[in-house]
């Protein structure tokens, strides 16, 4: 029903999930990350315990195949299951149940995983990795849309198309980029669109944010007001 990428960029510390489906509200149920520990999807017949039930045994030590393994033992439907899971040291696995809908399956390169279900063929997999691999000087982001826009190309779900979401972790215990679109007949068109505003409107305030370094974080008030002057918003602070 679905296919995902989980990356992992050891430069920054970041873990990223992009996930598309012809389903509702893709992002409401498969993606899960966690800040140094790992990303994981559940797909397929979806199970939503086991993304951190797999988090909780990675950040225990478990490499991500006896993670996930763990995270099945008590699940009686694990064969209508697909899983995949990458930790922070690049390392991933991945488990593709033998009543998943055809075609299923998942491939791997350092750092990545690739990984679904009810596919046009195995091509949406390999054309998704192989196009995530290769621009190695881009965002993680960027990397990440072009490589499910590659996977569209090549067939992406059988059904055809209804939802995708993106989702990225670095230092902090929530998302730095949280995008979701539960319901559009192109997807993945208007996930690029979120990110773009994303990439113009929240990223370049992440670094001045409350955080972990700065937890009460910076306001440039002069700054802000002028913003909205600039745009004739007749805003101020109060004093």
């Amino acid at each position: 029903m679905t296919w995902s990428i989980l990356a992992h960029d050891p430069a920054t510390g970041a873990f990223g999930v992009t996930v598309a489906t012809c389903a509702f509200a893709v992002g409401a149920s498969c993606p899960y990350l966690r800040a140094g520990v790992g990303a994981v999807s559940t797909q397929s017949f979806t199970n939503r315990y086991l993304g951190p039930a797999v988090l909780d045994a990675m950040e225990r030590g478990l490499p991500p195949d006896a993670a996930i393994e763990s995270a099945l033992a008590g699940d009686a439907n694990s064969a209508y299951r697909q899983i995949h899971a990458i930790d922070r040291h690049g390392r991933s696995a991945a488990w593709t149940g033998q009543s998943c809908v055809i075609w299923a399956g998942s491939q791997a390169a350092p750092g990545f995983s690739v990984a679904g279900n009810m596919l046009a063929g195995p091509e949406v997999v390999t054309q998704t990795l192989a196009s995530l691999v290769a621009p190695a000087s881009l965002p993680l982001p960027e990397r990440m849309m072009l490589a499910m826009e590659a996977g569209q190309a090549a067939g992406g779900d059988r059904r055809g198309r209804q939802s995708a979401a993106m989702k990225l972790v670095t230092t902090e215990d929530f998302p730095d980029l949280d995008l979701r679109v539960d319901d559009h007949a192109d997807p993945l068109a208007e996930l690029r669109r979120l990110m773009g505003l994303w990439q113009r409107e929240r990223a370049p305030s992440l670094a001045t944010g409350p955080r972990k370094a700065d937890p009460s974080g910076t306001i440039d008030r002069a700054a802000i007001q002028a913003g909205w002057q600039a745009r004739g918003l007749e805003l101020r602070f109060g004093d």
